[in-house]
């Protein structure tokens, strides 16, 4: 005969992820005659639960290098953008309770997929794209069954007790 025993436990109660491309205008001190590089770095991010989605605020640095003067100076220009990404969630357990805590996973960082300079000559567009999980813990509550069990242990101190009273 089973019976069966209630655990509450920490769990994935929903999850979420969520890919981005958005589009910079950068504004350099000189003119640009050519883009010689652009990479992004110093990404920063942290989540918080806002109803049935997650909200993720971060930052990250483009750095564009380029040319000016008719190519022959080069120079890099930072900018520092910040960003605020919705992610929706699918729940696993709707009825989870107690203090959610929201778990971030990068799955591609904030890179550059192109930078050209605009039509009008002095700016410098940068499309950058990144995408990001999210999971939410909550406790949740389980039922297993638990069988009878006798441990071998047991049965070895009560064979050997059984032999030491004769």
């Amino acid at each position: 005969m089973s019976q069966f025993r209630e655990i509450i436990t920490k769990s994935v109660v929903a999850k979420g992820r969520k890919y981005t491309q958005t589009h910079h205008t950068i504004l350099p001190p000189n003119k640009p005659s050519g883009i010689l590089g652009c990479w992004i770095i110093n990404h920063e991010y942290k989540a918080k639960k806002a109803g049935d989605k997650t909200e993720v605020f971060g930052s990250y640095e483009i750095n564009v290098w380029y040319s000016f003067h008719d190519h022959t100076k080069t120079a890099v220009v930072t900018e520092k953008v910040e960003y605020k990404d919705n992610i929706r969630l699918s729940y696993r357990d709707d009825d989870s309770q107690g203090d959610d805590d929201v778990w971030v996973k990068v799955l591609q960082q904030p890179n550059c997929q192109e930078a050209v300079i605009s039509d009008c000559g002095t700016k410098i567009n940068v499309q950058a794209e990144r995408e990001l999980s999210v999971e939410v813990t909550g406790e949740t509550k389980i039922c297993v069954t638990v069988n009878p069990y006798e441990d071998e242990w047991d049965i070895e101190r009560e064979t050997a007790e059984e032999h030491d009273s004769k």
